[in-house]
């Protein structure tokens, strides 16, 4: 793919001068859904799929962006001084956003750039191309011109940039998977503080598999803000109960105990999720370093049940694969991964059950909804770096 990318810069912006490439991946979390922005603990690993650029400085300040995966937009041109959003722009509100968020940050870009961009995550999976892409232009922009920030700062100027510039409301744990990634580990991340420890996912006999439903409703932007507020309405009414500053610091029996505090039922189920689901990471991440993968899977498919249920980010497309996938035998887990409203479960799988997981789901999943569903086995790969 790095070839692809500097033949294409070459073809389209010329070939002469300091080219740079870099890389930055997707992620899959594998368990922990929607408590990055309740304080609590998730369990993401970065993938080896991911966003490749190609990228040179220019002289005057102009910025000039191409992205292989839309090569019918062509040509997408602004400038440093034109750093605001706008809806036209499209995908290039993602790179805009970071070059704004290093100024907001004090790292001030004094040079335009020509960019070149490529990904392998397929669009609108829920596999985080847009945290991805957030990161690649924060290791470009260091590199370029020697900025003092480390791949945790970069993961918080993306984060930065995705809530104040794009607005989207999301915690840190895609730009972090995406910066901080290790080969064969997924990371134990506490939200809360950004204490964190790479945790061995060697599975020796089995795979992680991502099944992509090809569905993304276009819920995924507000209904996720809207969760936030329910959480955070949820978190002040308890409050006044009991002492704590997210809802990651309560831990079940205490849920329990205040729950009655939250009058909106609704927000009640919100926050039982957010609750419920950071004890599950937790009992998660023992249950790998036990080597008990069976616990493990059983906490994913829990995981799904109160997304389903007590979260409502799931879809019918969601739901089936997943209903589908715990039929096979040697399906150790499948939950679906990501914000949701469509998107991509993620499952461990049996070595030997894998092509059967495969066609099974694939002709269930056709059958019930019409639509084909893609299958990735994926490897855990590193984080985001220069090539």
């Amino acid at each position: 793919m790095k070839d692809q990318v500097l033949k294409k810069f070459a073809d389209i912006f010329g070939g002469e001068g300091d080219i740079r490439t870099y890389f930055a991946p997707g992620r899959v979390n594998l368990i922990g859904e929607h408590t990055d922005y309740n304080g609590g603990h998730v369990f993401p690993c970065a993938l080896t799929m991911g966003t490749y650029a190609a990228a040179r400085k220019r002289e005057d300040r102009n910025l000039r962006f191409y992205s292989m995966n839309f090569e019918q937009e062509g040509i997408i041109e602004t400038s440093l001084d034109d750093l605001v959003y706008k809806e036209e722009a499209g995908w290039t509100n993602y790179p805009k956003g970071v070059f704004w968020a290093f100024g907001e940050k004090g790292f001030s870009v004094p040079r335009g750039m020509d960019i070149v961009i490529s990904g392998d995550i397929p669009n609108g999976s829920g596999l985080s191309s847009s945290a991805s892409l957030e990161v690649l232009i924060g290791v470009i922009l260091r590199d370029m011109f020697d900025f003092d920030v480390s791949q945790i700062e970069i993961a918080l100027i993306g984060q930065f940039s995705e809530n104040h510039f794009n607005g989207m409301n999301c915690g840190i744990m895609d730009q972090f998977a995406s910066a901080m990634g290790k080969k064969d580990c997924a990371i134990f991340l506490n939200t809360a503080d950004l204490s964190y420890e790479y945790a061995s996912v060697k599975l020796n006999h089995a795979k992680i598999v991502i099944t992509n439903s090809n569905v993304k409703h276009n819920l995924v932007g507000s209904e996720y803000n809207v969760r936030r507020q329910q959480c955070e309405s949820a978190l002040r009414q308890l409050q006044n109960v009991v002492d704590i500053q997210t809802l990651g610091d309560l831990d079940i029996e205490q849920f329990e105990q205040y729950q009655s505090s939250i009058a909106d039922p609704t927000e009640q189920k919100r926050a039982k999720h957010a609750v419920y689901e950071n004890q599950r990471t937790l009992q998660a991440v023992s249950a790998l370093k036990e080597n008990n993968i069976k616990a493990f899977g059983k906490l994913m498919n829990d995981s799904h049940v109160s997304l389903r249920d007590d979260y409502a980010v799931s879809c019918p497309e969601m739901d089936i694969l997943t209903e589908e996938a715990w039929k096979v035998p040697g399906v150790i887990g499948s939950r679906m991964t990501g914000g949701g409203f469509g998107g991509c479960t993620v499952s461990i799988v049996e070595n030997d059950a894998v092509d059967s997981f495969i066609e099974k789901v694939g002709a269930a999943y056709e059958k019930r909804t019409k639509i084909k569903a893609d299958f990735y086995v994926v490897d855990i790969g590193d984080g985001a770096r220069t090539l």
